[in-house]
């Protein structure tokens, strides 16, 4: 999962948790929909930013030792 991807399930759940004002008679809660979508898009882009962090080039530490042969 990308960053956007988990961008766009915080920003669609914080929709449904905040701004759907909607009364439905099934077992279906809105509210509880979109607290569950932005619980997965955190945990997404936490998983996403901490793999990408390894990718980076500032936190390179590989050394490369050339021997000289004479």
């Amino acid at each position: 999962m990308g960053i956007g991807i988990s961008v766009f399930l915080i920003a669609v759940g914080a929709v449904l948790t905040f701004a759907v004002n909607v009364t439905t008679s099934n077992a279906i809660n809105l509210h509880t929909i979109g607290v569950i979508l932005m619980a997965v898009g955190a945990i997404g882009l936490l998983a996403t930013l901490t793999v990408f962090s390894s990718w980076g080039a500032g936190r390179r530490n590989d050394v490369v030792v050339e021997e000289r042969r004479f």
